[in-house]
């Protein structure tokens, strides 16, 4: 959420956050109705700080002009003390009214665009900032590769489920369930902490992570409450991670937080109608080893290009060639300031392929969460600044092993970094 105060202090820094985003005139629109209630609030304060003045001073007053027998001024001093405590009472009422629309209003505004984010309006307009490894030319497509294999089933997963799920057997399912492990492991060696989480949150949970209000269509939503709200579906490990330390204050010698996780992930809109409707890559339910870090502000620069040099160093290890981009400021993302997309090759589509989004949201997750830290020597609080991404997306490395390892009689040969944790299987085939 952004900071209420710059409405006071600077709407045009918002204004231009925004213009740069694209944004909508509604969405624009909504600086200068906040701008306003700002104004409102600050003025329905000052007068209800004079009532309340005004009640303070005359309440003594009333007892000394009793005893002196000035009923007439008494009665008068009353009654100005029950004309203003009366109106603090629908200044208070009207202030309480302004504060929940300001709120809402807030909560559907989007995160300041930072500086080094490049402008663009679209992920068209993302430039490519590196690239590793050599793409091999066109080749299979995984799903008919998957089938032929007899281990991608999408026929069953269907009759199960409906569209957008799978059935992954044999050597397929194994190399999900290595990656998993490989992606941990190698999260771990890298200084993250695993933790295990809940798969349902809250509704406040999501709203810290900015995915409600906003989002809501995209989750899957329980039919039973959670804890007296409503309950969801993660659809990312950042909802529970993140959500971890809401509302406490960190000691500066616990910073960075550094957390790994891996979880179902779960969604409800699977992208653009007609698209990625075959195979893997857009499905309602699937596999992430997500990483997390809560740092200190003057960090959170140089905590993103570890967080996505970490990333990269699992495509890396397993051979498959890449290329990062940068988000420009029409892509960042909702809650992002900042971020990289993680784009890996696959021959059967011929194209470059999203796999990791890498993102900085400076303090904007951090302020909803009132997620802060203290600093030596210091009595006042410092919002701490949030960063996550996928080390990997584990349903689209394997789409990605399956057709840059594919081989020309239909089997994929298993990464060798992955070999340790498929029992030594350095080949599938049908049949295994």
């Amino acid at each position: 959420m952004l900071d209420p105060n710059l409405f006071a202090t600077n709407p045009d820094a918002v204004r231009a956050s925004l213009a740069r985003r694209h944004a909508s005139d509604e969405t624009l629109a909504t600086v200068d109705r906040i701008v306003g209630l700002v104004e409102r609030r600050r003025a329905l304060q000052t007068e209800g700080d004079r009532c309340r003045a005004v009640r303070n001073e005359l309440s003594p007053k009333i007892g000394a002009a009793m005893k002196a027998g000035q009923k007439d001024d008494a009665d008068r001093m009353k009654a100005d003390v029950r004309a203003a405590t009366e109106r603090a009472g629908q200044l208070d009422a009207e202030l309480e009214a302004i504060a929940a629309e300001e709120q809402d209003l807030l909560l559907g505004l989007p995160n300041l665009v930072d500086p080094a984010t490049p402008d663009g309006a679209g992920d068209g307009d993302n430039p490519v900032i590196r690239r590793w490894g050599e793409p091999r030319g066109p080749g299979r497509a995984h799903d008919d590769l998957g089938v032929a294999l007899g281990m991608y089933d999408p026929e069953r997963a269907a009759k199960i489920a409906g569209a957008r799920f799978s059935v992954l057997s044999g050597g397929l399912a194994q190399m999900e369930r290595a990656l998993v492990q490989f992606f941990l492991d190698h999260a771990t060696d890298a200084g993250y902490r695993e933790v295990m989480v809940p798969y349902m949150v809250r509704r406040s949970a999501l709203v810290g992570t900015t995915q409600l209000p906003k989002f809501e269509a995209d989750l899957f939503k329980l039919t039973t409450q959670l804890a007296g709200e409503d309950g969801f579906l993660i659809p990312t490990a950042e909802v529970p991670v993140t959500n971890l330390h809401q509302d406490e204050i960190l000691d500066e010698a616990q910073l960075p937080v550094k957390y790994c996780a891996f979880t179902p992930c779960f969604r409800s809109e699977a992208g653009a109608a007609g698209r990625d409707t075959r195979g893997l890559i857009r499905q309602h339910q699937f596999h992430k080893v997500e990483v997390v870090q809560i740092v200190k502000p003057e960090n959170s620069a140089e905590a993103l290009e570890r967080l996505t040099a970490h990333a990269e160093s699992c495509l890396q290890a397993l051979g498959l060639p890449y290329q990062v981009v940068a988000r420009c400021a029409g892509d960042v993302g909702f809650g992002g300031a900042r971020g990289y997309d993680l784009e890996v090759w696959l021959p059967g589509q011929a194209a470059y392929r999203e796999i990791s989004s890498c993102t900085s949201f400076g303090d904007f997750q951090a302020r909803r969460l009132k997620l802060r830290f203290k600093r030596e020597g210091e009595k006042k609080t410092t919002l701490l600044h949030t960063l996550n991404g996928s080390a990997l997306a584990v349903g689209r490395t394997l789409v990605a092993i399956i057709e840059n390892y594919q081989q020309e009689d239909g089997s994929v040969v298993v990464p060798p970094a992955l070999r340790p944790y498929m029992r030594g299987l350095d080949r599938i085939e049908a049949g295994r």
